[in-house]
């Protein structure tokens, strides 16, 4: 067994590294909070990791580092380059392999499906930040001066996400409620759903696995289906009626943008609710044989953990 730092205690960094600990890792977290999931294996440390000293003091002896953290869309442009360099920097320094939890923003508008192999090609601010990432911790791995890897994943769908899903708190309750679910885009357009404890999956699989290093994975994920489908499988497994859809103008974002620098964000990624936005998985699934979890499973994982919730209420 080895030892992994995590960055981050969201729903990727938490459950990455409970799959970690339950196979017997030892994992500590970072967070400024010093936040995280209780487990006899997982040490939480309270610390900035945008601090390269302290976070290669912090990963020292580490076999991986990886990069969970997720700041909120409207501080991506000041604080991902810190915290990108740092990782790099303490990558560098303690010779653990760079393991980055990543998105589709920067690959080209319109090109379907989206494959780990397929160039970057950013157009908006969102997707060169990411890309600019990736092509850091590449060009250090290139000179040998890092190993790394990173995970692409499409909109989460899962237990434990939140707001920061768009079928998370802004579906689900609503559905348990009988309420209408607003979305960003039309509801019968096709997008894929990456299930969370897959994404965590891979992350501790590409983590533990020499053969994902010098390029990027994206997650098992299931055959792309529209947004309706998603949240009508949702109300079926629970035995209710479907619920109306609506999709929030751009207006309405843009108004509400006047008094929300994250809802003003939105504007940027709306194109992927808009128009098919598919992600291509399968060489992931032949190199390390993981397979995305049967939909089935993912809404009865999905529809206990919010009533569970609404019970403890």
């Amino acid at each position: 067994m080895s030892f992994h730092v995590i960055v981050g205690a969201g729903a990727v960094g938490a459950g990455t590294a409970l799959q970690l600990a339950d196979a017997g890792h030892d994992v500590r977290i970072v967070t400024r909070s010093g936040s995280g999931p209780n487990h006899a294996n997982i040490e939480r440390v309270a610390a900035d990791a945008s601090d390269s000293g302290r976070l290669s003091e912090l990963a020292h002896g580490a076999h991986s580092l990886y990069n969970c953290a997720n700041p909120p869309y409207n501080k991506w442009a000041t604080a991902w380059p810190p915290l990108a360099a740092s990782l790099i920097a303490a990558s560098t320094a303690t010779g653990a392999r760079l393991v980055t939890m990543s998105n589709l923003y920067g690959f080209a508008r319109g090109v379907q499906p989206m494959r780990a192999t397929d160039p970057l090609a950013p157009f908006m601010n969102k997707g060169r930040i990411r890309s600019d990432m990736w092509d850091d911790a590449l060009r250090a791995h290139n000179e040998g001066r890092i190993q790394a890897t990173e995970v692409r994943a499409s909109d989460y769908f899962g237990p434990g996400l939140g707001e920061t899903s768009h079928l998370g708190d802004r579906a689900v309750p609503p559905v348990l409620a009988g309420k209408s679910v607003s979305l960003l885009g039309p509801a019968d357009v096709i997008h894929s759903w990456s299930f969370i404890g897959d994404v965590c999956t891979t992350m501790a699989t590409v983590g533990t696995d020499d053969r994902s290093l010098g390029r990027a994975w994206h997650v098992p994920t299931l055959p792309a289906v529209t947004a309706r489908t998603m949240i009508n499988a949702i109300s079926d497994e629970a035995g209710l009626p479907h619920v109306k859809i609506r999709q929030i103008p751009a207006i309405a974002l843009r108004l509400g943008g006047l008094f929300s620098p994250v809802i003003r964000e939105l504007l940027e990624v709306r194109y992927q609710f808009s128009e098919p936005f598919v992600i291509e998985s399968s060489d992931t699934t032949e190199v390390f044989g993981l397979e995305p979890t049967p939909m089935d499973e993912q809404v009865r994982e999905t529809l206990r953990h919010y009533q569970s919730l609404a019970a403890a209420q």
